[in-house]
């Protein structure tokens, strides 16, 4: 029996071959996940973590409290609670983590497969079996191909990590541009809640005029219908700020007592300056973390056909090794022992499938990823100009409305007090213009908040993260409160 176990281990075990080396780290629980905090700290300016542990959430909890609750929060604040307690940021690092644990299985060897077999169990002459029949099972081309397998392997998991970043990048982006539109949704309620008090007024004034007979039917029907659609822009408007706020909260994945945090009444005001934008499109084509996925995806591609090449014509080969241990009752009665060894191979022949069409969808595959990065460098090129565009377009526009607009209409607006109160015009006529001044006054609004908008959407440009913000700041200014104490 001894020399039957030294031939059914021994062999499969000189045929395993040693495992391919490790790339350092690989085995960590966090591993790779140091290049994607990296990559996004240098585009966002705010810190990410995976949260693996109980503690490690518990700390973060604790973080996050500290931030935001009853606080009114600036968007970089906003930014830094979502990339910490986003639930959906921490799947996407999870991915990171699996194409890790891919790499650590593609280089470990194959286990043999042992199987064990008893024949002629109960055979009364024999005693307990007739026949011990074991054989083990090992894929020779485990070991030749272990090697591209690997590299297939971390092919993908360097695409899994920028593909990480890409994630942290779009959620950072989505939540500034959320904390604008939900800052700029409660500007648009301050100013209707300014309006409103001054159409109560005229829809007060135009009822005791018709009691007193001063005034006809349309005309207090005219001033108490425009206080009527006033309040219903209110409303309105308030509904609008609240679902945009519960956006926001949405994008910091806060719940319970968490969501008692506060955003400004108002955007900050337009910065002195532009920020530099000169050769957009080169740091686009340098910084973009999605055109980097595809060129990992396409170098992906590219290990997977080198690996289909090397098996297009056989892709399994199976060395079957082991022994019969058989007993036989002789002529006088003895019980004789054989032990006879056993060795077979087992392959693919390849009469109908003979790799052509395999190499054929790899060559198409590699095609179709090699287009498709072409494609995404042309796109990234134009995204950095439309950004640029817009970016400086925006702050015109917005500066139009700052330096002109809106002083004239404060000169028209002091002017119509001072004709009203010398009793030069009527109190309607002075009503009219404040009704005139404030629709500059939320168009004024509304460029500053496309501004805003625009110049995060600047850095999306540059670094990634699709239509939204992915820098630190937007425009150089830090968002915070343009005043009041917030919402």
């Amino acid at each position: 029996m001894r020399v039957l176990k030294m031939t059914v281990i021994a062999f499969p075990l000189a045929l395993g071959a040693c495992a391919t080396t490790l790339p350092p780290g690989i085995t960590a629980p966090d591993a790779g996940f140091s290049l994607v905090a990296d990559k996004t700290r240098a585009a966002t300016g705010r810190k990410s973590v995976w949260l693996q542990t109980s503690a490690q959430s518990q700390q973060v909890a604790k973080e996050i409290h500290a931030l935001t609750h009853r606080k009114t929060i600036t968007a970089d604040t906003a930014v830094q609670v979502a990339l910490l307690n986003n639930r959906g940021l921490q799947a996407s690092y999870a991915a990171v983590g699996l194409s890790a644990a891919d790499i650590w299985q593609e280089s470990t060897p194959e286990n043999p497969i042992v199987s064990v077999g008893l024949l002629g169990i109960g055979a009364p002459e024999l005693g307990l079996f007739r026949a011990l029949e074991s054989l083990a099972r090992v894929n020779l081309l485990d070991a030749p191909t272990r090697k591209r397998r690997v590299a297939v392997a971390q092919a993908d998991f360097q695409r899994a990590q920028m593909q990480a970043v890409v994630d942290t990048l779009t959620l950072a982006a989505e939540t500034r541009t959320a904390w604008i539109d939900a800052v700029a949704a409660f500007e648009t309620v301050t100013f209707l809640n300014q309006a409103s008090q001054a159409a109560d007024a005229s829809s007060e004034l135009a009822q005791q005029l018709g009691q007193t007979g001063a005034l006809n039917r349309a005309g207090q029907a005219r001033e108490q219908v425009f206080d009527a659609e006033i309040a219903a822009q209110t409303a309105e408007a308030r509904l609008d700020a609240s679902v945009a706020k519960e956006q926001l909260t949405r994008l910091m994945g806060l719940w319970g007592t968490e969501v008692d945090y506060f955003v400004p009444d108002a955007l900050p005001q337009l910065p002195g300056n532009l920020r530099g934008t000169g050769a957009i499109e080169a740091q686009a084509l340098q910084n973009r973390v999605d055109l980097e996925v595809a060129r990992l995806s396409l170098a992906a591609t590219a290990q997977a056909y080198g690996l289909t090449d090397a098996t297009r014509v056989l892709t399994d080969l199976e060395v079957i090794a082991g022994a019969e241990l058989e007993r036989e009752v002789g002529e006088d009665g003895d019980v004789e022992t054989k032990i006879l060894p056993q060795a077979e191979l087992e392959f693919q022949i390849p009469i109908y499938d003979s790799g052509k069409a395999r190499m054929r969808k790899a060559e198409l595959s590699y095609l179709q990823a090699a287009n498709s990065l072409a494609e995404i460098a042309v796109a990234v090129r134009s995204e950095a100009r439309v950004a640029e565009t817009r970016y400086r377009g925006t702050y015109a526009i917005a500066k139009q409305y700052r330096d002109v607009v809106l002083p004239l209409r404060r000169i028209i607006d002091e002017e119509s007090l001072l004709a009203n109160n010398g009793m030069i015009t009527s109190t309607f006529e002075l009503l009219v213009d404040v009704r005139e001044g404030l629709a500059s006054k939320l168009n004024a609004a509304e460029a500053k908040h496309q501004f805003w908008l625009a110049a995060a959407g600047l850095d999306a440009a540059i670094y990634g993260g699709g239509g939204g913000a992915g820098g630190g700041d937007a425009g150089g200014v830090e968002l915070a409160a343009g005043g009041g104490a917030g919402h």
